[in-house]
């Protein structure tokens, strides 16, 4: 099934909001989890061949999302091209933290944790917790954890991909576009409405069938 398709089907077009609602509430968690300053995940802009802040939690949040550095600068950087999980207690000592890349944030962290955001073969982002308490030393299965936080931050990108790669798809489809709004409306409505848009759907099932 094309991304176009399983978005009419599924009605991804109007669930965007949920989708990023997820990536919110894995980064606040982790931060929480980890006793952390602050936690984001970037998203993979393959298109312009950058890095950008879509879900923020601590500090810089409500400020950073959508800004854009390219996809090999520090650490996030490195992750994502290697897609392998990073610990570095004291990024100061660390020749793959960029300065100039934290500085521009308005935050420079002391020590982060990094793990790459992947689905299948394709590295979608990266998942990055920064300042967890000095005192507290990184355990294998705080990275394991990390990792699971990363998993379900890389289906939630995922979806959001796909939903926006089919709304850029749709542009101009005037048909499918209309079809694709009443499935969106048809994921959102309950009760006599609910209903109703599933009684019209399989009327034009009927006129549309052999």
């Amino acid at each position: 099934m094309s991304d176009l398709e399983a978005a009419v089907a599924a009605g991804v077009l109007g669930a965007e909001d949920g989708y990023r609602s997820l990536l919110q509430a894995t980064v606040e968690v982790a931060r929480a989890i980890f006793g952390a300053k602050a936690s984001s995940v970037f998203m993979l802009d393959e298109a312009a061949d950058e890095l950008v802040f879509e879900a923020v939690a601590g500090e810089g949040a409500g400020e950073l999302l959508g800004r854009r550095f390219p996809s090999s600068t520090g650490i996030a950087g490195w992750v994502l091209v290697t897609r392998q999980p990073l610990v570095v207690d004291d990024v100061s000592a660390d020749t793959r933290f960029s300065r100039e890349a934290a500085d521009s944030t308005g935050y420079v962290p002391s020590s982060v944790m990094a793990v790459p955001l992947l689905v299948e073969e394709r590295a979608l982002g990266v998942l990055e917790v920064l300042d967890r308490p000095a005192e507290s030393r990184v355990t294998l299965r705080e990275v394991d954890l990390l990792g699971l936080f990363a998993n379900q931050a890389a289906i939630a990108l995922d979806l959001l991909q796909r939903g926006r790669r089919a709304r850029a798809a749709l542009e101009g489809a005037g048909e499918l576009a209309a079809l694709a709004r009443v499935s969106a409306h048809l994921e959102s409505s309950e009760g006599e409405r609910r209903d109703a848009a599933l009684q019209l759907l399989a009327a034009l099932e009927r006129l549309l069938g052999p």
